[in-house]
């Protein structure tokens, strides 16, 4: 019975897992980034994972107001080498702008 479990696992392909991301073109280049917490920061994209998690260096973080936390303030603090983890990024920008991509959720023709 034992043989029957391991051969059903050799029949199935694994699927790899694939990022809907493609930041390999950013790497060397000033990105911004949103975390789940609200806070936001900015510096060259060194390298990154599957899971997100981002190293950042030359990292700027833009503080908040202390009043209206959803208000950022001209005060900003310099981090230098910062690894992000991936599980509280929400938002990666190019900080030279934003470009329009395909909807990676919706099936294209063809």
């Amino acid at each position: 019975m034992a043989q029957q479990g391991q051969g059903q696992g050799d029949q199935r392909e694994k699927k790899k897992k694939e990022s809907i991301l493609d930041l390999s073109k950013y790497l060397e280049k000033p990105i911004r980034v949103k975390f789940s917490g609200g806070r936001e920061a900015s510096g060259i994209l060194k390298g990154f994972d599957p899971l997100l998690n981002l190293v950042l260096d030359g990292t700027t973080e833009y503080l908040r107001d202390p009043d209206d936390p959803f208000k950022l303030t001209e005060d900003n603090r310099h981090l230098g080498l910062v690894v992000c983890r991936g599980t509280s990024v929400v938002l990666i920008c190019p900080a030279d702008g934003m470009e329009a991509i395909p909807n990676p959720f919706i099936q294209q023709d063809g």
